[in-house]
């Protein structure tokens, strides 16, 4: 449900003449950008729920592999229109690096995950597109983080430093431990092993 609160919430931004939710610099410089990570970021996180349906994938493979060709195309827009907005992070080098290194994690997991699909290592496309998820479900801890700090009356030029790195880490860490617990299949061969 967050998924889909957060992606249609985002997508507001494709309205012409909408207002940003904060007046920053940054995203001022970068409005096209930001609008265009915005709406391809808000469609992976929609469609990204769906294809970690079983139901899905058994019943309708078609659909899964249009769903995920959907969802890998939006990533790829949403990092390329990231790049720009990491560049002019508001709060300066630390914020930038940690969206930056967020856009290269999020691409290299959806990358290796449909090379995995590519190979018809589907165990394997399923571990990496859920830590390709968990990357995309920053754009949902990224808007926890912002409210519990300006709820706490934490100044964001203090607040979002950490923030672009805790919006991402955590859920990654999290995906591995659930990988893990999975038992030894969630050992995974390097790409090119048969």
């Amino acid at each position: 449900m967050s998924a889909l609160a957060v992606g249609l919430a985002s997508l507001r931004y494709a309205l012409p003449g909408m207002p940003m939710s904060v007046d920053l610099p940054s995203l001022q410089q970068s409005r096209q950008a930001f609008v265009v990570h915005a709406v391809s970021a808000s469609f992976a996180l929609m469609l990204g729920p769906l294809q970690l349906l079983a139901a899905l994938r058994t019943r309708y493979p078609a659909a899964h592999r249009w769903t995920g060709r959907a969802y890998v195309l939006a990533i790829a827009v949403a990092w390329v229109s990231s790049l720009p907005l990491a560049l002019h992070a508001m709060t300066g080098v630390v914020a930038a690096a940690g969206f930056f290194a967020l856009g290269l994690v999020w691409v290299a997991a959806t990358g290796w995950g449909v090379a995995c699909a590519v190979q018809r290592r589907f165990a394997e496309h399923r571990r990496w597109m859920l830590r390709s998820y968990a990357l995309t479900a920053a754009g949902i801890t990224l808007r926890i983080y912002l409210g519990m700090g300006a709820a706490a009356g934490v100044d964001i030029e203090v607040s979002y430093p950490f923030i672009a790195w805790l919006c991402w880490v955590p859920n990654l860490l999290v995906a591995e431990w659930c990988l893990r617990r999975s038992g030894p299949q969630a050992r995974l061969s390097p790409l090119g092993a048969a």
